[in-house]
Formats: structure tokens, C-alpha cells, sequence
């Protein structure tokens, strides 16, 4: 069960179908062949017992099996509830399954009132060290909390940063409470795994847990209710990082399909597909508290692969990704060069726009930017240039902008500065917004935009490096960590483009370097993507 505060659901029951925590309850190992009894199980956020339920189940088979009194089963579980109607409704159902394998009303009472609390899993007092912890944490966006409840949850508990839901708060905390060799089972949304406000989760993650599963299930009809969350099935242990299973599954998986999972878990299979979903085993996971990609099991393996064994684009200390600049006020310094603007020498910058690029090939850029910096990267004094002053300043916007009222002396610079030397040097241009990935030659003498990104490198060729940018190697980068806009549009920021690896330059033989720079000047994707295959060392036709 999870509270929800999602579309029209708002602090409402989303119940878990019994066949997903039937996976994650074999998953994290809670299974009734083991001794149950002598371990410790937490449910945060039991809600109606969707979980709590076979969690009983398992153990009341097991404690058969084995020989286990009731005395000896009554530490075995904890859950807990901020509603009480929930802590009772959950309490009849358990209380049901004891006096039908048994106990007396005394047994009852004191095994439920030792599984049973109510309570705010996030503040109040939760036994430990512990086992296990399965279940489905609440979806409540801070912003939803009360402001005192709000700072209590983010006083306490170090990853609930920034928009973070509360959730984030769940892992933290289940995390701490796990023994050694402990697992944690949750279906929860993932948005944490790729969002800024899931860096700290994802850092405590790294730091000393280990990822063993990802099944993605966005499509997946997991719940009773329709809940648009990004829900993923996430098992994180407390043992060394080991190798990973990510599953990618579309809306057709099942319980069905999930028993398939299942198997390929355990079997020595690295990669398989099955009805509705299809899956990788990775030697090992990200390390890193950055975003973590998303997108097809052969894809994210072979991500990893590559990031084992090449280094970032940023990494030869030469190569830098960055932004164009940003004017505040595009109508006042941004003209169309023919118009012959009147200012002092060396005050006009020509520059490049999105437009001038956007047919995937330089069309002879027409603009020309006021330019408030000298060649040394430093503001000019505004006195010595009257004419460039009357032009700007004929704009009433520009001494309107915050920059401008906050620092008056200084009203007629740009948000970001013009970094010396970039409009002379050859670079590599990419919109933000495009379909695919497509990098655009610049030889230099121009200004980027800041709708546009650019390269440039003292070490690389650019058509080289152009070749293997415009191939789907880089892409799947993009793809997977990247934003994706309505209609798949993709954004091609630096934080995004700073993941992909590549070879080191002087590592690519000459005769594919050339087909790198070949297919790049043919605008050819499929030749740009065999040859970069060859560049990376993997088999033709791998992406």
C-alpha cells in the first residue's frame, strides 16, 4: 500500500497486486524454506496488508515446517502504519491467519501486538537491526507535508533534499535498520535514480549498499489503482556490490512474467527476453552518485561496459563542453548583421544560432551580438563606448533586467560572460532540443547561443570526434541519462553529454579514424555508428 497524492488520488489506498510482492518477497529472500523465525522482517507503510498478508503467510508455513512456537515467531515482524484504521484492518487479517493455523486468543493478542504499531515510520522508534524490509512506500511530495512534519523528515534524514518525495526519506532509513547481509525489496517510483533530488539517496547507496535488481515497470498494471509514479521493483542489500539484473518490461508483463524473471535471476543466463520484458546482468552497478541510466538491459550493459573501459569526453583535460551565452535580453543585443549597427569597433560579435544549424549542417549564420566584454574575458567600462551605450540603452528592457537593478553600474553586461578566445576556435555545435544526435562543425569565428552546446579540443580531430558523436553510441548516452521532451525529443545539455566515453584519440587506428571523419562529413548515421563500433572495439551491429 502506498498513500498517494498523485492525479485524482489524493492520500488514498494504491494497493500492490499480490503476484509483485510475491516477486519481491522471493526476491529479498523471505521465503518459506528458511527458517523465518529466527529472522526480522519490517513493513514501513502497511496499509490494508498487501504485503503484510503473504509476509505472514511465509512465516506461519515456515514456523510449521521448522518447529517454531508461537513465542518464538512474536519478534519476527514489525509493521506499522501512520493511520490507525489501517493498523486495525491489518491487524483482523493477521489475527485471522494465527487462529487458523492454531493460537489461542492470548497467542493472538501478543503476536499482534508485537507485529502491530501505529506510527510514523520516518520519527517514531523502529527495531533493529533487521533483515529484511519489503514494501511500498508512500508517494507524498513535500510540499503536500506539514511544514513542522516537513522539517522534522529533512532534519533527520540527510537525502530528503531539494523537491525530494518522501519516499527518499523510506530508503534512507530502511537502509540504516539493515543487518548485515540485509536486503531492502520496495516498489517505488525510480524517479530517484535520474533526478537531481535523488544525488544524496543514490551517494548512500554507492557508499556502502549494493544494487541486486532493477525491473523497470512504468507500463506494468502493478497496482489495484491507476497511479502514474515511474514504479520500479528495487532490491538494494547491505553486502558488497556485486553483479546487478536490470529488466526492462512493457504493459503486458505479468505474474506470468514475473515468474520468468524469476528464473533468469537465478540461472546463468547474462541476458533474456520473455513475454513483456527482457533483461541483463551487469558484472556490477554504477558507481557514482550522478544520475543512473534508464533504457534497455543491452543497452545499459553495454554503458557500463563502456564506462569500465573509456574515459569521458572531458577527461584529456583539452576537451570542454559548455553553453553559449546568454544575453537577458536577445531583442536588445542580438541584430541582424546587414542592419549596420552603429557602435565602436570590436563591439560586434558575430554569432551563431540554433536556426543556423538546425538542417543538421552550418548555414552562413546573419546575426551579430552587442558585446559587453573586452578580450580578456573583462566588462567594459560603459564611458568609453557612448555609441554601443545608446544602442543598448535604447532598449528600456535592459536597465529593467535584475542584473541591472541589482548592480547599476554594471547594466549593460549579459547573464554569462563571453569566455576569450571561443568564437576563433573550431567546435562542435549541438541543439538543445533535437530528435537525434546531431553534431555541426563550426570552423570558427563565431559565437555559440545559449539554446546551442559546444566542444572544443586541442587533442581531437573534430571531424573525428563529430563521427562519433553522430553515431548511436553517443546517443544511447543521451538516451539513457538524458531528459526526454513530449514526442521523444531529446536534450542535449553538457551534464548529459559530459557522460559519454571515448576512446582516446590517439588510440583510433587512421583508417577508422577516416571513417569517422567521412561519416561525419556525409551526415551518415549508420556508417558514423560501424565505425564507431570498430573505434570502441565492439562487434559490428552491437547498437
Amino acid at each position: 500500500m502506498a498513500v498517494a497524492v498523485l492525479g485524482d488520488i489524493e492520500y488514498g489506498d494504491v494497493f500492490t497486486r499480490r503476484w509483485v510482492v510475491e516477486a519481491i518477497l522471493d526476491l529479498v529472500g523471505y521465503t518459506d524454506d528458511r527458517d523465518l523465525a529466527l529472522m526480522k522482517l519490517v513493513e514501513p507503510s502497511i496499509g490494508s496488508g498487501a504485503f503484510l498478508v503473504p509476509v505472514v503467510e511465509r512465516l506461519l508455513t515456515s514456523a510449521q515446517a521448522y518447529g517454531r512456537g508461537w513465542t518464538e515467531i512474536s519478534s519476527a515482524v514489525f509493521g506499522l502504519d501512520l493511520q490507525a484504521e489501517h493498523v486495525k484492518t491489518c491487524r483482523e487479517k493477521v489475527s485471522k491467519l494465527l487462529k487458523e493455523a492454531g493460537a489461542n486468543a492470548d497467542e493472538v493478542k501478543m503476536i499482534t501486538d508485537c507485529w502491530l504499531r501505529t506510527g510514523d515510520f520516518l520519527l517514531d522508534e523502529v527495531p533493529g537491526p533487521v533483515d529484511f524490509v519489503v514494501g511500498n512506500p508512500p508517494y507524498i511530495r513535500t510540499e503536500d507535508l506539514d511544514d513542522k512534519v516537513e522539517a522534522a523528515y529533512r532534519n533527520r534524514w540527510k537525502t530528503m533534499r531539494g523537491r525530494a518525495d518522501i519516499y527518499v526519506g523510506f530508503y534512507e532509513r530502511s537502509l540504516g535498520l539493515l543487518a548485515s547481509g540485509g536486503r531492502l525489496g520496495f516498489i517505488c517510483a525510480d524517479r530517484w535514480m535520474r533526478n537531481a533530488y535523488g544525488k544524496n539517496l543514490r551517494g548512500l547507496v554507492v557508499s556502502g549498499y549494493a544494487v541486486e535488481s532493477v525491473w523497470q515497470m512504468h507500463d506494468v498494471d502493478a497496482f489495484e489503482a491507476e497511479v502514474s509514479a515511474y514504479p520500479a521493483i528495487t532490491v538494494l542489500a547491505n553486502i558488497p556490490q556485486g553483479s546487478a539484473t536490470f529488466v526492462d518490461t512493457t504493459k503486458i508483463f505479468d505474474g506470468q512474467s514475473a515468474r520468468e524473471v524469476l528464473d533468469f535471476c537465478n540461472d546463468a543466463r547474462t541476458e533474456a527476453t520473455g513475454t513483456g520484458w527482457e533483461g541483463a546482468k551487469l558484472p556490477s552497478w554504477f558507481e557514482t552518485d550522478d544520475f543512473w541510466p534508464t533504457g534497455s538491459p543491452h543497452t545499459i550493459k553495454l554503458l557500463e561496459r563502456l564506462q569500465e573501459d573509456f574515459p569521458t569526453l572531458e577527461s584529456d583535460g583539452t576537451t570542454r563542453i559548455s553553453i553559449g551565452v546568454a544575453t537577458g535580453a536577445d531583442k536588445a543585443y542580438i541584430f541582424d548583421k546587414d542592419l549596420g549597427i552603429n557602435v565602436e569597433e570590436g563591439r560586434l560579435l558575430p554569432i551563431v544560432m540554433a536556426n543556423d544549424i538546425r538542417g543538421g549542417t552550418l548555414k552562413s549564420p546573419s546575426k551579430v551580438m552587442l558585446n559587453p566584454w573586452d578580450s580578456d574575458g573583462r566588462l567594459i567600462e560603459i564611458s568609453d563606448y557612448p555609441r554601443f551605450a545608446a544602442v543598448l540603452g535604447s532598449h528600456e528592457a535592459v536597465r529593467k533586467r535584475f542584473v541591472a537593478v541589482k548592480n547599476p553600474a554594471t547594466w549593460h553586461r549579459t547573464i554569462d560572460k563571453i569566455n576569450p578566445g571561443i568564437a576563433e576556435r573550431p567546435k562542435l555545435l549541438l541543439q538543445d532540443m533535437k530528435a537525434q544526435i546531431t553534431p555541426v562543425l563550426e570552423p570558427g569565428g563565431f559565437y555559440p547561443h545559449h539554446n546551442l552546446y559546444y566542444v572544443v579540443s586541442s587533442s581531437w580531430d573534430l571531424e573525428v570526434l563529430g563521427g562519433l558523436l553522430l553515431s548511436r553510441i553517443a546517443e544511447a548516452f543521451i538516451s539513457a541519462y538524458g531528459v526526454k521532451m513530449q514526442g521523444g525529443t531529446l536534450r542535449f545539455q553538457a551534464q548529459y553529454l559530459r557522460k559519454i566515453t571515448v576512446p582516446r584519440p590517439e588510440n583510433i587506428p587512421e583508417n577508422i579514424s577516416e571513417k569517422l571523419r567521412q561519416a561525419f562529413r556525409d551526415r551518415d548515421r549508420d556508417a558514423a555508428t560501424r565505425a564507431a563500433e570498430q573505434a570502441y572495439g565492439l562487434p559490428a551491429g552491437t547498437i
